[in-house]
């Protein structure tokens, strides 16, 4: 990435995802830069990863960051600790990565098993594991039940993936994990309305 250049989101994503996978630690790119794929493409400032980052690898991963990055070790390590999150601020052009530790989370282990390449950029070309968009759907439905089913962006989000990907959706995944994670009633909602909106 030239300094004379800032890079955008799928640039910051791309040069993340190379650090993941020398490291061999399992990744995936979820939220907006997921829904973009798979339903309506929209613009954000910040990255969301799902990482199956351990312990043993926070020295390796902070020295590869450098100093392009923010990124406080001390957070790091708790986010490990606590299955929770950490960020993670390019310097340059101010992108935020948000990295949420795989854990023990089965969900977050079938997301990792299903998750899919696909090519963000021709020259050169890149590639980055992306969430699937039955996946994208449930994660956002469960964001959208814990921020008090408010978010018009989730909400938007979740419709225009159901809405481009129809048929092509594994409707017997969306229904099961809907059950385990508590949002059949979205999904329900969610797929009626994009019926109607399409």
């Amino acid at each position: 990435m030239a300094p004379d250049e800032p890079p955008d989101p799928i640039a910051v994503a791309l040069a993340i995802a190379r650090i993941l996978d020398d490291l061999k630690i399992r990744y995936l790119i979820g939220g907006s830069l997921a829904s973009s794929v798979h339903g309506e493409p929209r613009s954000t400032n910040d990255v969301d990863f799902v990482a199956d980052l351990r312990t043993e690898h926070v020295e390796p991963f902070l020295a590869a960051l450098g100093r392009e990055y923010y990124a406080s070790e001390d957070a790091v390590r708790a986010a490990i600790e606590d299955s929770s999150s950490f960020n993670l601020i390019h310097m340059t052009s101010a992108v935020k990565v948000d990295v949420f530790l795989a854990g023990q989370d089965p969900f977050n282990a079938e997301r990792l098993r299903c998750r899919q390449t696909v090519q963000v950029s021709s020259e050169p070309p890149g590639h980055l594991f992306v969430d699937t968009a039955e996946h994208s759907v449930l994660r956002k439905l469960e964001w959208y039940r814990r921020g008090g089913e408010v978010s018009e962006r989730q909400w938007r989000d979740v419709i225009a993936i159901l809405r481009v990907q129809g048929t092509l959706l594994d409707r017997a995944r969306l229904v099961s994990w809907a059950t385990r994670l508590g949002v059949s009633d979205l999904l329900d909602r969610a797929l009626r309305e994009s019926k109607t909106t399409s």
